[in-house]
């Protein structure tokens, strides 16, 4: 008998363990719930919804094939152990993962449980991540012929285990981890039919302006694929977008050249296959260094922030209630819909980190409860990334004033989530406590009663952390250290990007 053991790869569709697995023999299906996941401070109930739909999806997938899923509760070793006894299995079939601490030491207890109950553990790769990469140089190109491969098709023919579980999938429900209910409003269900629609509305209709659209709050909903929780939980796999999206550009030139107009599908497709690997790129980052998820990635920034940190500014933040009107709209946004778009998501954490002056650590728990696609490869990464820890890349600080002017000037998403504002004129709806008293009146709107007055100056938090970023930056040891982070971390542009 062989296990295959279902993580965050929710999908028979381009599933290499399954594949394999129905080579072998009779084939157990499994699912488990830990407790220790679940209850992780990342972990949201509106994740727990979406998993149980792609549980469901799935459940409903193998069914088709002749099988069924089956779910347990439990540490996994304690799991594992007890269906030994249930369903005798000479092997465990898995994708690898590259999750969180915990997951981390998951796998190293299996590890070591598998190989004293001498049962073979299979494990593939399932995204561009690269496990014990020696450096940096040549990932680039191993990582395209991965994800530029075959799509591994679903069996023709699996011989299913017998069971005696009760017929009807087992899902555990939120209220039997105790986690807080929600009230949103998703954007994205969860299953690998669901993302394939997404993918193929994607490729076929809406990612057309994806290049031009994708920054601004009001288009990125319906310009962007959208497919980041499908892809995070396993949905879909990067394999399968890839090659799909291949097939796609590949239509489009034929078009072109038989005097089609393409209008911006060609730049489109190709910003949006560059973040495909951009995803691979920061998950490798976290594989490499697991510390990442607790430190910052270049020790020098070491007590930067850490002892100044307000938890009145973050409360603020959290609630939307900085009197910064695009930052309060997007936080507010994103508790409502668990998704919103990337140059926003950057927008929150730069003032965050530099605004504010919190140290990256506890914001980016709170928006990974709060992000549907939480991949803590790139979350930590990116959360480092843009609030100047890394030591290697550009000093970002947003302004949420000039981002108002580009992104939304008519403050048509902000009035969506700040209702407050509605009758704030488009010349104030960036700065509308600069409004007259007279100018409040008519707005319907009182700075400090109906709305906060900016719970910073922008341009004396804006300097001030300017300074302080590059009061550290300019330092000798500084630099020499991110020399090292590069060595390790480096996306290896330039001249060097013919190795990879």
């Amino acid at each position: 008998m062989q296990l295959i053991w279902f993580k965050k790869d929710l999908r028979v569709k381009d599933h290499q363990p399954l594949f394999e697995a129905a080579k072998c023999g009779p084939c157990l299906c499994v699912y488990i719930y830990e407790p220790e996941i679940i209850e992780s401070a990342e972990y949201h109930s509106s994740h727990h919804d979406f998993l149980n739909q792609s549980l469901r999806s799935l459940d409903e997938s193998l069914r088709q094939l002749g099988g069924r899923l089956i779910t347990r509760v439990g540490e996994a070793v304690q799991v594992f152990s007890q269906l030994l006894v249930e369903y005798p299995f000479e092997a465990i079939w898995s994708h690898e993962e590259t999750g969180n601490a915990i997951s981390y030491a998951r796998d190293l207890r299996v590890g070591r449980w598998t190989k004293a109950q001498q049962i073979q553990w299979n494990e593939f790769a399932q995204t561009g991540v690269i496990r014990r990469l020696a450096n940096r140089d040549g990932w680039s190109r191993r990582r395209n012929q991965m994800m530029g491969g075959t799509v591994v098709p679903v069996p023709e023919k699996i011989d299913f285990a017998e069971t005696v579980e009760p017929d009807t999938l087992d899902l555990r429900q939120v209220k039997d981890f105790q986690l807080d209910g929600h009230q949103k409003s998703q954007l994205i269900e969860g299953g690998q039919q669901p993302a394939e629609d997404l993918l193929h509305s994607f490729l076929a209709q809406r990612g057309k302006n994806y290049s031009r659209e994708m920054s601004s709050p009001v288009t990125a909903p319906d310009a962007c694929s959208r497919l980041s929780a499908s892809i995070a939980w396993g949905c879909i796999s990067i394999r399968q977008i890839v090659n799909e999206l291949k097939q796609r550009r590949a239509e489009i030139r034929e078009s072109k050249k038989e005097g089609v107009s393409t209008g911006g599908w060609l730049t489109s497709l190709k910003s949006f296959d560059a973040r495909l690997s951009w995803h691979c790129h920061f998950m490798q980052k976290l594989e490499d260094e697991p510390r990442i998820e607790f430190e910052n990635m270049s020790r020098s920034y070491d007590g930067l922030r850490e002892m100044e940190f307000s938890q009145e500014r973050f409360e603020a933040w959290c609630d939307g209630r900085t009197g910064y009107p695009l930052i309060d709209a997007c936080m507010r946004a994103l508790k409502q819909h668990s998704w919103i778009n990337f140059r926003m998501r950057a927008m929150l954490v730069s003032f965050s980190s530099y605004h504010l002056w919190l140290h990256w650590r506890q914001p980016a728990v709170y928006l990974a409860q709060h992000f549907l696609d939480f991949e803590p490869g790139i979350h930590f990464s990116q959360f480092q990334m843009q609030s100047g820890t890394t030591g290697i890349n550009t000093v970002r600080i947003y302004s949420p004033i000039k981002q108002v002017k580009d992104q939304d000037p008519s403050g048509e998403f902000i009035k969506r989530y700040v209702p407050e504002l509605t009758g704030v004129s488009e010349k104030h709806i960036a700065e509308p406590h600069k409004m007259t008293l007279d100018e409040q009146n008519r707005s319907g709107c009182w700075i400090g009663k109906d709305y906060p007055t900016p719970i910073v100056d922008h341009l004396t938090a804006y300097r001030a952390a300017r300074d302080r970023i590059y009061a550290v930056r300019k330092q000798e040891s500084t630099r020499e250290e991110a020399r090292k982070v590069v060595k390790k971390h480096g996306s290896r542009k330039g001249s060097s990007s013919r190795r990879g």
